[in-house]
């Protein structure tokens, strides 16, 4: 039972640098001088297990007619490829990496929960600490809005945000963006270990059901991982996405009216003037 098992879910022990600095923000004290031994090393194997799995696929790419694992791999690319297409635009195909990438690492990290991690408290689930859910979701905020002052302009971004019916609204709904894309991922890996630690707790208090214990945390890390994780990891690829559609919102519309307006002003100007 232990070997399927967990620590408490959310103990994230802080290792300090240079003392107990912190930011008090009210709500969440930010400790900007430590850092989560247990989140690093966990994310990093995630890493290393995600940079062996791309290596490991690109050797065995080969021309002419794939492998089954090279064509499963390569209809999700082209099902990516397609999502950013239709929801972004035709040449935005720097997406395609960072979507993927984002995808992978967190489907790696979700699934590496199966294996029994509670052998030692440094192996916790990555996505179970808010500080990575969060720093991958900062990440994609920052690339998202630096792709949205490029395709529009400074003068046309700080307009987007200025737009009807409310625009402190628009500004709150995309400062929020990287808040809920760490909530959503971090509450479903945090609710699952949840689970499993509470079954574990169950022949404490009830001896006779150590077997039934025991299955429900099988069965219950086989749904969690597997399915929840893949989902997670679909979810937050797919909202990467969609952000990078939602910084052009607009823009085609604006580009029309542009060009209309230069047209007009190009007619009026070489249109000769009528004598009466």
């Amino acid at each position: 039972m232990r070997y399927l098992a967990e620590a408490a879910p959310g103990t994230h022990p802080l290792t300090p640098i240079c003392g107990d600095q912190y930011l008090n923000l009210l709500v969440v004290k930010f400790y900007y001088c430590a850092f989560t031994l247990d989140t690093l090393v966990s994310s990093a194997l995630a890493i290393a297990v995600t940079l062996g799995i791309a290596f490991f696929v690109a050797s065995r790419l080969t021309p002419g007619v794939p492998g089954k694992l090279q064509m499963v791999l390569e209809f999700l690319v082209s099902y990516v490829r397609g999502l950013i297409r239709e929801t972004v635009t035709e040449d935005a195909t720097f997406i395609l990496p960072i979507a993927a990438t984002i995808g992978l690492y967190i489907l790696v990290a979700n699934w590496l929960d199966f294996f029994p991690l509670g052998f030692t408290s440094i192996l916790k689930p990555a996505n179970s600490d808010l500080n990575q859910t969060l720093a991958m979701a900062i990440v994609v905020f920052i690339i998202v809005e630096a792709y949205a002052i490029r395709v529009r302009g400074l003068g046309g971004y700080l307009r987007h945000f200025m737009r009807p019916p409310f625009p402190p609204l628009t500004i709150i709904e995309e400062i929020v963006k990287p808040i809920t894309l760490s909530l959503r991922l971090f509450g479903n890996i945090f609710a699952g270990l949840l689970m499993v630690y509470l079954l574990t707790l169950l022949p404490s208090a009830f001896a006779w059901t150590t077997p039934i214990s025991a299955v429900g945390v099988a069965v219950w890390k086989a749904f969690d991982v597997f399915f929840v994780g893949t989902i997670q990891a679909f979810i937050f690829m797919l909202l990467t996405i969609i952000y990078f559609g939602q910084a052009r919102e607009g823009l085609e519309e604006e580009m029309g009216r542009g060009h209309a307006a230069a047209v007009r002003q190009e007619e009026r100007a070489t249109t000769p003037a009528t004598t009466s």
